[in-house]
């Protein structure tokens, strides 16, 4: 049976697992912290596009006992006026306890998974590839996927000379709120375009808030100024950033127990290289986007599925992974760019502002009547139809 060694044991490695086993393919998942991610994070949304990828899987019901539908996202100005009300199908959840679902569930189905593994180099050999780790350990197989995100370890070792990932210019923090009560209905996006800083929030419906702010940043801070910053100094940032806007930002904010230390908001233009003989990336190593887009996690779990498919049915490595990247590339990069697009919308200057609010009611309606965004949402991906090999 051809072996994986799959790198990273976020979200899309051990999606990419059971997706290679559902192949027929054998893998082990390398992790590089000594634990899991179990209580790590904020909060992401699933759209209607990755929740069907995770049904091909049979784990869509798994991630649905989690978190919350999300359906529809109403936007407003920093004055308070409504500017649009759109659909946007999905189901909100806590990254931690997606990820345990997720963890759980391919233990359950017989995935290994090796913790305190950080990939320093990987090495084609005469039978395979052979992975060696920060600990002084190797491992072998037929072939290796780096899963291991922004970052990527593999990204590099399969091409020296990739781009480093672009900042854009916002950075990112939020939490959850209790014992405050706030305008709006469960499962419902709330999005404010606030004069200094852009702010969103959905009501769970056991009446927590979940919620995130994007302090705009033009510079790029280190990890270790990020982490110098303390939950007092986020809290006093942020009141200051939404002192001047209608909403109910400062009392979240003041309900917030824990405000999640910030980080920086990256995505990937474009990675020319994803792929070796024997090696290639998925996910956020190939091509993340901005959190505006709304669709890290679920391009992530699409691209388990189509190169599970692609290996299934394409005979010689390379062939599959060229198979790969053309099925994904052109989709996946689209959706960085309209994630770019996004995210520019949430710092702009006051004439920007004064522009977005007269044009983006007429816009979103155009969008929603339309259905505009089907070509995001809809996608679905067919387990059953047969991989061709690419032409040479």
């Amino acid at each position: 049976m051809t072996k994986a060694l799959i790198i990273g044991g976020g979200i899309a490695g051990p999606v990419t697992a059971m997706a290679l086993r559902q192949a027929g393919i054998d893998s082990d998942v390398f992790e590089a912290y000594d634990h899991g991610s179990d209580g790590v994070g904020a909060f992401l949304t699933l759209a209607a596009n990755g929740l069907e990828a995770l049904r091909v899987l049979d784990l869509r019901d798994l991630v649905c006992d989690l978190g919350m539908d999300s359906p529809r996202m109403r936007m407003s100005n920093g004055r308070g006026k409504e500017l649009a009300a759109v659909r946007q199908p999905g189901r909100t959840v806590k990254r931690a306890d997606l990820y345990q679902a997720l963890r759980d569930e391919a233990l359950r189905r017989d995935v290994r998974i090796h913790y305190g593994k950080r990939l320093v180099d990987a090495q084609i050999t005469r039978d395979g590839v052979r992975a060696a780790f920060s600990d002084g350990s190797t491992a072998e197989g037929d072939l290796l996927i780096g899963a291991d995100g922004l970052r990527s370890r593999t990204r590099a070792i399969i091409d020296p000379d990739a781009p480093r990932a672009r900042h854009v210019g916002l950075l990112n923090t939020g939490g959850f709120a209790r014992g405050v009560t706030v305008p709006g209905e469960p499962g419902t996006y709330y999005f404010v375009f606030g004069k200094k800083c852009f702010f969103g929030y959905l009501i769970h419906p056991d009446g927590e808030v979940w919620w995130f702010a994007n302090p705009p940043s033009r510079e790029e801070p280190t990890r270790e100024e990020l982490a110098a910053i303390t939950p007092a100094q986020w809290r006093a940032r942020l009141r200051s950033l939404f002192s001047d806007d209608a909403g109910p930002m400062l009392d979240i904010i003041d309900a917030t127990e824990h405000i999640i230390s910030g980080w920086n908001t990256y995505d990937f233009p474009t990675v020319p290289k994803w792929f070796n003989d024997r090696m290639v990336i998925v996910g956020d190593a190939a091509h993340a986007t901005s959190p505006s887009s709304g669709q890290g996690a679920s391009m992530a779990i699409e691209d388990a599925v189509v190169l599970a498919k692609c290996l299934r049915d394409v005979r010689e490595l390379p062939a599959a992974f060229a198979a790969f990247e053309g099925l994904r590339r052109e989709r996946v990069e689209r959706i960085v760019a309209h994630g770019k697009r996004n995210g520019d919308g949430k710092a702009p200057g006051a004439f920007a502002a004064l522009l977005r609010d007269l044009i983006l009611p007429t816009i979103m309606r155009q969008v929603d009547k339309k259905n505009a965004l089907a070509w995001m949402y809809d996608h679905r991906i067919s387990w059953d139809d047969r991989v061709p090999a690419p032409s040479r």
